[in-house]
């Protein structure tokens, strides 16, 4: 692909396209285009994107594609004319600006945000003041604040507000969510949450992440530039861990004693070793590691574990088993098909179209689960800068 300008670069910039305008509700332009389903006429759902990086057009816009009969490709905002050309014409965009309020002015019904990190609480707002339903990628936003305000947003105007936690989405943890909300097993005592995952190359600019488009190499200060990422691995793959543990539990970190290790080479942390407080008074164990590419196949580990004062439960997406056990429902052994573990980057587009056309209810990841993980992840950076235990 044709080398272009930074993210950050164009975010910094006076008066450059990310800058938020000030009117409120961006007004429609050309109505919705029509399809029919079960002999019913409806509207499909007109799409814009804010940021149509690597893992974007790896996952979200190849799953929307394939959503054809729902979604109207209306349009695509990214920097770099080249670049952003070729996503036009790959995907069918009606139009293509490097200003993201040409997309949001074009009249939009679903928003994927999947610009870098910094730039999330802008763009997520603005598409939820313009009536949009929104898909954010993760690392969800860098402070606490800006997460509980987007997620007011969403709830103000009314909207959808998804993240894109693939694993939260899946059917082998929506199936142990509903299973937890069948046998309360109670608040969390003890919790434990590990993962490891290839993105030792990607967080040191030696190489890319297993899953990245072969034509959209991730810019580099997308990951490795802290004022951009917000950090290293605890942002780019323990946001992941911190969703699913948080989503199966309800729990809520209230302080936390962190490690962090960085190489010299790199502006960022490649592990992570934290103690977690809870409210109502669990405590959890997090460790995150970045390992090589191509180690297990380039397949995520990822377990949590949780006691809680009814019972307890395991999950582990890399030997694909799930579990719960109460006195009351004794043990239950969850049946998993082979491969259900292994992350899949495409069912977040899925949940937002289904949730924006009320195909369903529950929403797998929703904002304030976002604002839960960015809440621990605040005061894992705060305690591994200060050396001391941070409270919240």
């Amino acid at each position: 692909m044709a080398p272009c300008s930074s993210w950050r670069s164009l975010s910094t910039s006076s008066g450059c396209a990310w800058r938020r305008r000030d009117a409120g509700r961006h007004p429609r332009s050309d109505p919705p285009q029509h399809c029919r389903r079960g002999g019913i006429t409806v509207a499909k759902l007109r799409l814009g994107v804010i940021g149509a990086g690597s893992w974007a057009t790896a996952a979200h816009l190849p799953a929307l594609r394939a959503r054809g009969q729902d979604v109207e490709f209306v349009g695509v905002c990214r920097p770099g004319a080249d670049a952003l050309a070729r996503v036009k014409e790959c995907f069918g965009f009606r139009m293509a600006s490097e200003d993201y309020r040409d997309v949001l002015d074009a009249g939009v019904d679903i928003v994927v945000v999947a610009s870098p990190t910094v730039l999330h609480h802008e763009h997520a707002s603005a598409a939820l003041d313009a009536g949009a339903h929104v898909l954010c990628e993760k690392p969800y936003t860098i402070s606490s604040k800006q997460a509980w305000d987007v997620v007011d947003r969403a709830r103000r105007a009314d909207r959808h507000l998804v993240l894109s936690f693939g694993w939260n989405h899946s059917p082998m943890i929506k199936r142990l969510k509903r299973l937890l909300t069948t046998y309360d097993i109670g608040p969390v005592e003890h919790l434990t949450v590990t993962m490891s995952s290839q993105t030792r190359e990607l967080l040191t600019d030696t190489g890319v992440y297993p899953d990245a488009s072969p034509d959209a190499v991730p810019e580099p200060e997308t990951w490795t530039d802290p004022a951009v990422s917000g950090g290293g691995y605890g942002q780019a793959q323990l946001s992941h861990a911190l969703a699913l543990a948080l989503g199966l539990t309800g729990a809520r970190a209230n302080g936390a004693f962190a490690l962090a290790w960085t190489p010299r080479e790199a502006q960022v942390e490649l592990h992570n070793a934290v103690s977690l407080t809870l409210e109502g008074g669990g405590i959890c164990s997090l460790a995150g590691a970045s390992a090589f590419l191509g180690a297990d196949g380039n397949k995520h580990h990822l377990a949590v574990e949780a006691v809680c004062s009814r019972g307890q439960f395991a999950v582990d997406v890399f030997r694909e088993r799930a579990v719960l056990f109460s006195p009351e429902a004794g043990q239950i052994d969850l049946t998993v098909a082979p491969g259900e573990g292994a992350y899949d980057g495409t069912r977040p587009a899925g949940s937002l179209v289904d949730l924006a056309l009320g195909h369903r209810d529950e929403n797998p990841a929703p904002g304030e689960l976002g604002a839960r993980t960015v809440e621990a992840l605040e005061l894992t950076y705060r305690s591994a800068a200060s050396g001391a235990f941070e409270r919240a």
